[in-house]
This record gives C-alpha cells, sequence and structure tokens, in this order.
C-alpha cells in the first residue's frame, strides 16, 4: 500500500534541499532508520525525492541493533513492502555499556556516539558519500536552548557538515517541524517505534530531563508567540556575529 506524503513535507525537503545542497548527482547515502516516525517519515520522502528529481541519487536504510534482543521484524517488512534497500547492523553496545555506564549516570551520550560511530563505519563499507539523519526543526531549537542555558554557548545543529573522517551528514528534515513527522506516521498508519526501544529502560540510570524541559519551555513560549520556531528557523540564517561578545568577531 502506498504512503501519502503531504505537499508541505515534499515542498519543505525540497526547498530546503535547494537551500543547502544537501543530495546531489551521483551521491549514494546512507539513512539512519531508528524506525522512530522521524526517521520513518525521511526514508519515504527521500524515495518520492529519488522519484521526482531530475538526478539521480541512491540510498540505503540502515538501523543499528544494539545488541539486546530488538525486534526489527515489522521494520523489515516495511522497507521490503516499499522497495527500500535496509540494512540491520548488529552490535554488541548494550553488552559494553554494562561496564561503561556507571550507575546514576546519563547514557544517551554514550549510545548516540556509538550509534553514530557505527553508521559512519556502515557507510564506509557500502560507498556511501553522505550520512543522513533525522533531525528537525524541534530538535535544533532545543538544542540551541540546552546549549545556550546549560552549556553557555550559541550552537544547534547545521542542516549540513562534513565529520572527521570526510564523510558529509545532512539533516534534509531540518526545516519541518516535529508535529508534521508524527501526522505523516498517525495518517498512513505506520507502526513507529518510540520509547520501548530505547536502552535507558533496561539500566538504572538517570532519565534525561534537559530536553524534556526544553521541548516544555518552547511549548509554553509558542503558545505565546505563534512565529517563535519561524522566527528561530530565520534567526538560525541571520547570525550577527560581531554583536557578540567575542573579540575576534568584533568588526573594526
Amino acid at each position: 500500500m502506498a504512503v501519502k506524503l503531504s505537499k508541505k513535507i515534499m515542498s519543505k525537503l525540497g526547498k530546503t534541499n535547494a537551500e543547502f545542497e544537501l543530495i546531489e548527482e551521483g551521491d549514494k547515502i546512507l539513512v539512519g532508520l531508528s524506525g522512530g516516525k522521524d526517521s520513518l517519515t525521511m526514508i519515504h520522502a527521500m524515495k518520492e525525492q529519488q522519484r521526482r528529481a531530475p538526478f539521480k541519487f541512491d540510498f540505503v536504510a540502515v538501523t543499528i541493533s544494539y545488541g539486546m534482543g530488538e525486534n526489527f521484524d515489522n521494520l523489515i517488512a516495511h522497507c521490503r513492502e516499499h522497495d527500500i534497500p535496509h540494512i540491520v547492523h548488529e552490535t554488541n553496545t548494550y553488552d559494553l555499556a554494562k561496564d561503561k555506564i556507571r550507575k546514576n549516570s546519563s547514557f544517551c551520550s554514550f549510545f548516540s556516539r556509538m550509534r553514530r560511530g557505527y553508521l559512519y563505519s556502515v557507510a564506509k563499507e557500502q560507498g556511501c558519500n553522505k550520512v543522513a539523519l533525522g533531525h528537525h526543526m524541534d530538535d535544533a531549537a532545543e538544542s540551541f536552548f540546552m546549549n545556550f542555558i546549560y552549556n553557555g554557548q550559541m550552537r544547534s545543529l547545521a542542516p549540513k557538515y562534513r565529520a572527521e573522517n570526510g564523510l558529509i551528514v545532512i539533516r534534509p528534515l531540518i526545516q519541518m517541524r516535529e508535529r508534521q513527522l508524527r501526522a505523516f506516521v498517525v495518517d498512513n498508519g505506520i507502526e513507529a517505534i518510540g520509547d520501548e526501544a530505547c536502552p535507558a529502560m533496561r539500566f538504572d540510570v538517570k532519565m534525561p530531563y534537559a530536553r524534556a524541559k526544553m521541548k516544555d519551555m518552547l511549548g509554553d513560549m509558542e503558545k505565546e508567540y505563534p512565529q517563535l520556531f519561524t522566527s528561530l528557523n530565520a534567526a538560525f540564517k541571520n547570525i550577527s556575529a560581531d554583536s557578540f561578545f567575542d573579540k575576534e568577531k568584533f568588526s573594526l
């Protein structure tokens, strides 16, 4: 059964791609597929983009297994049904974490770092020149305020950057809202993997609260200022570096 992608999703994907030159002729792209709503939207949007684009590119969806008995049967069947090339890459990250993560410590950075490393390795093995991640505008806004409040940094999520190993990392959904991606899986009746697959559920560790607090804060702000995310998106492209306290940026 064919999925339905909204005109807004495909329009935003096309505009973001043109603006930042994310997907280009001859690319072979590894798409990180967790099975959540974001990455599921991304593989279908890229499949449709592949059909529409006036140039040729290939992609392969890659799911990283942490080695904790995850069942990806539905995800594998979904990709097969929609003719999406898919690889499940098995790892022993869960066993490694038992030794690496101390009791009551944060776990997100460890699993994120390991997952990213495995994605890069598989990309090299598959001859890919780019890696696509499913971050959206809400992620970028939350990351900005987390860095601002907790780390004293003006930092967010770039639409495109080159990793140290030479791979180019792209975020095709970075100008889309999370609610658009949630609506896609709901409207199409697609079974998305949620928090039940989070490794933290099996560890005695602190649950990450900073991002949840940012999400709540931004939700309250958006109620007061409905154009908040539109303004943030514009602001991320309109940075007056010489107006801050970095003496290296002073225009004198």
